[in-house]
C-alpha cells in the first residue's frame, strides 16, 4: 500500500470516531499520524517489514499506532475502521465536510433523521426537516445547503499533492519501459492548480500496445474503461479518502507531435483559445498535432518550437490561464519563476510545545537536513486552545528553550516567533510587550472567519499595523474544499500591508495554499514581500515546500518576491 492510502485510512477512522464522540486527544493522534504518514519519504510498508518498533521512530507513532500500521500492510485493512464503516455510511462521512456543521450536528442528523446521503440531506434542507431539528433552525438548513454545493463541487477533486506520488508512480513506470522515449503529465495536474480531477499523460513510444498494456496492468489501476489505438482510459484504484476514484487518459502520440500534445492537453482551454486565435492571425492552425500552414508541418516536436512558431517564448504551464502572460510574453517580460532552490528558510512550523509530533532540535536538524539556512519555531498562542497553545508564561519559557537549542545545533539559525491569532474583536491574543520579544511574528485568523468584511477588515489591519507583526499567516483561513475564506477587502488589506511593510504568507500546505494564486499575484504588484512557509507539524512537514513553490510559481513570483529566498543576514535586514 502507498503511504497516501495509509494516512487517508487514519483520517477516516478518525472522521468516523468524532461522529461517535470519542477522545479528542485520540482524535488528534490519528490525524496526525495520517499527517505524517502522508508526507513520510520512507515507504511505510518497508519499514513494518522490521516490525512495529521500527515505526514507532517515526514521529507521533506509539506502540498501538505502530501495531495498526503493521496489520493494514499485512492485511490491506484496519480492522477497526472496518467495524465503524459497517455502523456509519459513506454519506455520513461527508457530511462532516459542510462548512459550518460539526461532528455532533452531523450525528443528530444521522441519528435522528437517519439521513444516509448528500441528496438526502439536502432535500431534508429544503422541505424544512432540518429546521426542526433540535438546536438547528433555519440559519443551520442554509449553512447546510450552502456548504452542500462546495462539497459536492470537491467530492470529486483531490489536492494537487495527493495526486503527485500516484502520477509520478505511474510515468515511472511507463518511463523504465524500452519501448517509451518521452513521457510527461499534463492538463492541470501540470499547471499545478491547487486540486485536480481527471488526469492526463502523453508519451512517445515505439509500442504504443506495451505502454497500454503496463498501464492497465498498474497496480494503482482498478479497471480500464476504454481503450483504442493511440489513447487509454483508466479509472484508478480510490488511494485517496476511499471515495474519489479518479480516471486517468493515456495518450500515445509521435515524436513530432510531442510538443504540440503537451502544448495542446495541458491547457488550459483559455489559454489554448488565444493561442489558436493567434495562430490564424499569423495564417497558422494548431491542434495537438503540431503547427501546420494549409497542410504543411512547421512545428510540434517541442513546446518551445510551438510557440516559436507563433513568435511567443516559451511559457510555464503554470501560467497558462490567459491572466497576463500573453502580455508579458510579447513585451519580452515573463518572470523567471521561482522555484523550490531557491527557498532558503521556513517562517511557519510547529513544536510539541503545542500540536506539533517534533522537538525544536529535532525540527532544526530536520531543516537543516533539507538545506535550509534558517527557521522559525511559531507555536500556537493561547486562543487555539485544542493544540494546547502558549499563553505569554509558557511563550518566554519555550523561548529559553530555543535559545538553548541554539547553542546545540551549527549551520542554521533558528528564530524566537509565535502564530499569534487575531481575535474576534479585533485584539491580539499576546500583549504587545510579549511580542516584542520575539524575531518574528505570524498574525493568523482561526476563529470568527464568517464575521461580516468590516469586521475582518479591521481585525486584519489591526495586526498588520501592529509594529510586532511580521506577516500575516494564511490569511484568509480557507480550507480547500471544506471551508471558504473570510470575506476580505485584500486591496484595502494590501495597500496597509505595503503601507507597514508587513508581509504575506502563502502557506504550502496542501489543504491551505494561502495565500492562492490570484491573490498572491495581487500581493507582489503592491509590492509585497512574500514568505513561502511550510506550517510544518513534524520533521516530514517540511515536503510541503514544494506545493507553496507551485502556488507562487501560478502567482508568477520570482526568486526576488519572496522574502525567504534571500540569506539570513539579508532576511533580518528585511524585517522590520
Amino acid at each position: 500500500m502507498q503511504n497516501i492510502e495509509i494516512a487517508r485510512l487514519f483520517e477516516e477512522l478518525a472522521d468516523l470516531l468524532e461522529l461517535q464522540g470519542a477522545n479528542a486527544f485520540r482524535l488528534r493522534a490519528y490525524r496526525n499520524a495520517a499527517r505524517t504518514l502522508a508526507s513520510l519519504p520512507e515507504a511505510v510498508s518497508e519499514l513494518a517489514e522490521s516490525g512495529a518498533k521500527s515505526l514507532q521512530k517515526i514521529p507521533g507513532i506509539g506502540k498501538d499506532l505502530a501495531e495498526k500500521l503493521v496489520a493494514v500492510v499485512e492485511t490491506g485493512e484496519l480492522p477497526q475502521l472496518e467495524e465503524l464503516r459497517q455502523q456509519i455510511p459513506v454519506g455520513v462521512v461527508m457530511m462532516l465536510r459542510i462548512p459550518g456543521i460539526g461532528p455532533k450536528k452531523v450525528a443528530a442528523i444521522f441519528n435522528e433523521l437517519g439521513l444516509t446521503t448528500l441528496d438526502q440531506l439536502r432535500e431534508a434542507a429544503e422541505m424544512g426537516q432540518i429546521a426542526e431539528l433540535k438546536g438547528f433552525g433555519a440559519r443551520t438548513a442554509t449553512t447546510i445547503l450552502e456548504g452542500l454545493d462546495q462539497v459536492e463541487q470537491s467530492a470529486q477533486r483531490v489536492y494537487h499533492a495527493d495526486a503527485r506520488p500516484v502520477v509520478e508512480q505511474i510515468i515511472r513506470s511507463l518511463q523504465s519501459l524500452e519501448s517509451v522515449t518521452q513521457v510527461s503529465a499534463a492538463g492541470s495536474f501540470r499547471r499545478c492548480l491547487e486540486t485536480v480531477g481527471d488526469l492526463d499523460v502523453l508519451v512517445t513510444s515505439t509500442d504504443s500496445a506495451q505502454a497500454m498494456d503496463a498501464l492497465a496492468q498498474h497496480p494503482l489501476v482498478e479497471k480500464v474503461l476504454a481503450r483504442g489505438e493511440t489513447k487509454q482510459r483508466v479509472r484508478l484504484s480510490p488511494v485517496f479518502d476511499g471515495i474519489k476514484k479518479l480516471e486517468l487518459d493515456l495518450r500515445v502520440v509521435p515524436d513530432e507531435s510531442y510538443g504540440a500534445a503537451m502544448q495542446y492537453f495541458t491547457g488550459s482551454k483559455e489559454h489554448n483559445i488565444v493561442i489558436r486565435r493567434r495562430a490564424q492571425e499569423l495564417g497558422l492552425k494548431v491542434n495537438e498535432y503540431g503547427v501546420f500552414r494549409d497542410q504543411e508541418y512547421v512545428a510540434g516536436r517541442t513546446e518551445e518550437d510551438v510557440y516559436a512558431a507563433l513568435g511567443l517564448p516559451f511559457i510555464a504551464p503554470e501560467l497558462r490561464e490567459n491572466r497576463r502572460e500573453f502580455e508579458l510574453a510579447s513585451a519580452g517580460t515573463l518572470p523567471e519563476l521561482i522555484t523550490v532552490d531557491d527557498v532558503l528558510g521556513d517562517l511557519h512550523m510547529h513544536t510539541t510545545a503545542t500540536d506539533g509530533q517534533a522537538s525544536i532540535l529535532e525540527m532544526a536538524e530536520a531543516a537543516k537536513t533539507r538545506g535550509l539556512k534558517y527557521i522559525a519555531i511559531t507555536d500556537h498562542s493561547k486562543r487555539v486552545t485544542m493544540a494546547n497553545g502558549l499563553d505569554s508564561k509558557r511563550l518566554r519559557a519555550h523561548w529559553k528553550n530555543i535559545e538553548k537549542a541554539r547553542s546545540e545545533i551549527s549551520g542554521i539559525e533558528i528564530l524566537c516567533g509565535i502564530e499569534c491569532d487575531i481575535l474576534e474583536d479585533a485584539t491580539m491574543d499576546l500583549p504587545d510587550d510579549v511580542l516584542a520579544e520575539a524575531d518574528w511574528v505570524v498574525a493568523v485568523l482561526h476563529y470568527g472567519l464568517k464575521q461580516p468584511r468590516d469586521q475582518i477588515n479591521k481585525r486584519l489591519l489591526t495586526a498588520i499595523r501592529n509594529p510586532h507583526v511580521s506577516a500575516i499567516g494564511h490569511p484568509s483561513g480557507r480550507v480547500i474544499g471544506k471551508r471558504p475564506g473570510a470575506d476580505i477587502s485584500f486591496n484595502e488589506i494590501f495597500q496597509a500591508a505595503a503601507d507597514h511593510g508587513c508581509m504575506m504568507e502563502i502557506n504550502a500546505h496542501r489543504s491551505r495554499l494561502d495565500l492562492d494564486d490570484v491573490h498572491a499575484a495581487a500581493a507582489k504588484d503592491f509590492g509585497i514581500p512574500i514568505v513561502v512557509s511550510t506550517d510544518a507539524h513534524s520533521v516530514h512537514g517540511f515536503g510541503e515546500l514544494q506545493n507553496g513553490i507551485n502556488q507562487a510559481r501560478r502567482a508568477g513570483l520570482t526568486r526576488q518576491d519572496v522574502a525567504n529566498t534571500r540569506t539570513f543576514n539579508e532576511f533580518q535586514n528585511l524585517i522590520r
